[in-house]
């Protein structure tokens, strides 16, 4: 489990500055004015650092550090990490803070969430990702937030259709192949946690041709366009220009014909 936690950090640290503005509004329910990053040095010790920390004001002029953790085991410690976070969070800004536990497995958390002394009395907040619509990630335009949708509620929808959804969103959001190559394979490593391998496997095959005609079409237009332009800016011959685009000299005859077209 240790190498693919990796990974999955790994996703979420790549992520993060993409992510982070929607979460927190769409997630925590936090309407900003304006955030400030804060350095991560407040341990003292060997634990890990913080994975957000912020100071917020919000549409409200409230001023507070903001603290998300991101966790994938059921940590039954995890309450005195906060509470240590906690001190010396206020301790170092004298400030509120507002601490949250992103849960992203697939079980229903059961780690405390508050601790009940006398002389001593705390609380986070936790969230589980299993409880989250994935429509909430589907409809963003960025795909880092998309590929998220996986780790959701799929409101009772089958599992390869929704993951279908996603897949071609992730395609419709990113601007290159490489970047989508990225997405597609962070997506491949979070179904993982949902045990839905098989499912997109099951999806990346029914449609790997869509994506094929697609890259082709695009392709297509955009050895037209530099087509245009030769044949408006410049006096080259049409096998000149075949030559230079490594097309035949059939379709910059056809680019050439639509083009006259267009003029007339």
């Amino acid at each position: 489990m240790g190498k693919q936690a990796g990974q999955y950090d790994k996703i979420f640290r790549e992520n993060l500055e993409a992510i982070i503005p929607s979460l927190i509004q769409n997630v925590l329910g936090i309407e900003t004015a304006s955030t400030e990053e804060l350095p991560d040095d407040v341990q003292h010790t060997k634990e890990r650092k913080p994975d957000v920390l912020k100071r917020v004001t919000d549409v409200r002029s409230n001023t507070f550090v903001l603290q998300i953790e991101f966790q994938l085991a059921d940590e039954p410690q995890m309450v005195y990490r906060m509470a240590e976070y906690y001190v010396m969070l206020s301790r170092k800004y004298g400030l509120p803070i507002e601490q949250f536990v992103i849960f992203l497995g697939s079980t229903k958390p059961t780690m405390p969430v508050r601790l009940m002394h006398r002389r001593m009395q705390f609380e986070f907040s936790l969230i589980s990702f299993t409880d989250l619509d994935y429509q909430l990630f589907l409809r963003s335009e960025r795909p880092e937030e998309v590929v998220l949708a996986v780790l959701t509620d799929f409101r009772g929808n089958d599992a390869v259709e929704v993951l279908t959804q996603i897949v071609q969103r992730i395609n419709e959001t990113t601007e290159s192949d490489l970047s989508l190559k990225r997405h597609i394979n962070q997506l491949r490593i979070l179904t993982q946690l949902r045990n839905l391998e098989l499912n997109l496997t099951t999806v990346m095959d029914s449609i790997a041709s869509f994506f094929k005609e697609e890259k082709d079409f695009l392709y297509i237009r955009g050895q037209e366009l530099i087509i245009n332009n030769l044949l408006m800016n410049t006096d080259f011959s049409a096998e000149k220009i075949a030559d230079l685009t490594g097309v035949s000299v059939d379709f910059v005859r056809t680019v050439q014909r639509k083009l006259t077209g267009k003029a007339d």
